[in-house]
């Protein structure tokens, strides 16, 4: 065992007390890999639509479906709620769309600090679609939408790179028909796309399988 050790040996040690909040960051986002991407959709009370991915994203339990992701603030000398965040404290609903890898260039257009009032659905040329429990439209070329409802949100930090935990609860899930079989999805035909480090994605072609152990009851 102490030889075994001895070759995990050096390890850099980060005290996140001890380096800028940006360094952090970095870390944290080429550590935790690949992560889903959920591609939000909003509209804030005077109906103006946003569009929006996000990294920081994952199911929590599937009785009530129950999602979340979390909107970082800007970094900078102020934090400032980004659109997302905003709409949905105003309007308690959003969209999920999942995205796929055939449509990550413009997702990734929509990433842009662009003004409250501008539509990312037209700077993108993606096709707004309409919900059918939520008034925040869907993204046409989503394969899957969940309409949310919010739940809660916990404000973790303020601070520049600090950040929000939204909590939403589906209330309908849309599935292209050509990618599912029975509650089964095909991921072949979904194609999804997760976030690494930097400007890097990851496609969810390169797939195993290994089985669940079967412990028996004592």
């Amino acid at each position: 065992m102490g030889r075994l050790l001895e070759e995990l040996e050096p390890q850099v040690i980060f005290d996140p007390q001890e380096h800028a909040p940006a360094d952090i960051y970095k870390l944290m986002i080429g550590s935790i890999v690949p992560r889903p991407i959920a591609f939000v959709s909003t509209m804030n009370a005077e109906g103006h639509r946003n569009l929006a991915p996000f990294s920081f994203f994952n199911a929590i339990c599937a009785n009530p479906p129950l999602v979340c992701f979390s909107p970082v603030f800007k970094a900078g000398d102020k934090a400032e709620p980004k659109d997302t965040l905003r709409n949905i404290r105003e309007t308690s609903e959003f969209v999920i769309n999942i995205v796929s890898e055939d449509f990550a260039e413009p997702m990734n257009v929509t990433s842009g600090e662009y003004p409250p009032d501008v539509d990312e659905f037209v700077v993108a040329g993606f096709t707004a679609k309409p919900s059918v429990k939520v008034k925040a439209s869907r993204v046409a070329e989503s394969r899957i939408h969940m309409e949310c409802e919010l739940r809660q949100i916990v404000t973790l930090s303020e601070k520049p790179l600090g950040g929000s935990l939204v909590i939403g609860e589906v209330l309908l899930f849309h599935i292209d028909d050509e990618i599912i079989d029975g509650y089964r999805i095909d991921p072949d035909k979904l194609r999804a796309i997760g976030r690494m480090g930097g400007p890097t994605y990851a496609r969810t072609a390169d797939r195993f399988d290994i089985a669940r152990p079967v412990v028996a009851k004592v």
